[in-house]
């Protein structure tokens, strides 16, 4: 079995727990996830499975978008509805408030997420080390917001927006950092992911569904295609006369391949059988 499940993740449930529970119920062994998702997050997750956990280096995942509802009134120590109040208000902003605050959080920005977070340092999450009772920081880091926009107010003070990013971004910090800036504590109620790279909702199945697939037999059918992640990627059409050479992973001359001599040094290229995907490839002087 190889290729990739867009799961669409439950609240309550961490991003290693999916991958567990794909694992069981596919008898595979290498099964893993690309792009970790809050537990308290729902939302787009793609899994890989069998030979996609190889192409985990050329999935485009710099791509985000979410969903989020963002609740003034409390600041917490997660910067979620999860952690434990820190510091609350009642200087609710209006919405322009809110929309101005939100056009400071675009473009490359500065963030410092919640040590509650997946953060590693010294090759342990920092959530780890906060839950031990270390005194710990998360580091603050350059990430990028694409837009902001914000579509309504929800009851019990809260504004409910949709938000575009780069890869790293902390959506809860984001909510952390508007109640900084309108003078009102606050934190992320809600979070749904709705696109990572080209994974988005409309492609994304439940794991109750990915279960019946199974029990029916069609899961295989149900995956999609080990190059669905990578067509950002360029492609070479090898002729029939190199079958053995590309199925043995040996040098392929690349003035026989169209367009190949065109690409940049190391370029890494699809190559394709009879427009079956087999496998990936870099530009060596002449060869691929």
């Amino acid at each position: 079995m190889n290729g990739f499940l867009n799961i669409l993740k439950p609240p309550g449930m961490t991003s290693a727990a999916v991958v567990g529970y794909v694992r069981r119920m596919t008898g595979e062994k290498r099964v893993g996830h690309a792009g970790t998702l809050d537990p308290e997050a729902a939302g787009v997750l793609p899994i890989m499975i069998g030979r996609a956990a190889r192409l985990f280096d050329y999935l485009v995942d710099k791509e985000k978008t979410y969903v989020a509802e963002c609740a003034f009134g409390a600041a917490t120590d997660t910067q979620d509805a999860t952690g434990r109040i820190i510091a609350t208000g009642e200087n609710y902003p209006d919405f322009s408030a809110v929309q101005e605050a939100a056009e400071h959080l675009v473009g490359d920005i500065e963030q410092r997420p919640s040590i509650f977070s997946a953060i590693k340092q010294d090759g342990k999450p920092l959530y780890e080390r906060a839950r031990d009772g270390e005194d710990v920081e998360a580091p603050v880091r350059i990430v990028h917001v694409e837009s902001i926009e914000l579509h309504e107010e929800t009851p019990d003070h809260g504004v409910r927006m949709t938000i575009r990013c780069g890869r790293g971004t902390y959506i809860r910090s984001i909510c952390d950092d508007l109640g900084k800036l309108t003078g009102c504590p606050a934190h992320m109620r809600f979070l749904l992911r709705a696109q990572s790279g080209v994974f988005t909702l409309d492609s994304a199945m439940t794991m109750e569904e990915a279960a019946a697939y199974q029990a029916q037999g069609t899961l295989q059918s149900h995956l999609l295609p080990l190059d669905y992640g990578i067509q950002h990627m360029p492609r070479a059409d090898a002729p029939e006369w190199l079958r053995k050479q590309v199925c043995n992973g040996v040098k392929l001359p690349a003035k026989k391949l169209p367009g190949v001599l065109a690409l940049p040094e190391g370029q890494v290229t699809r190559v394709y059988l009879r427009d079956e995907f087999w496998g990936m490839a870099a530009r060596e002087g002449e060869f691929l």
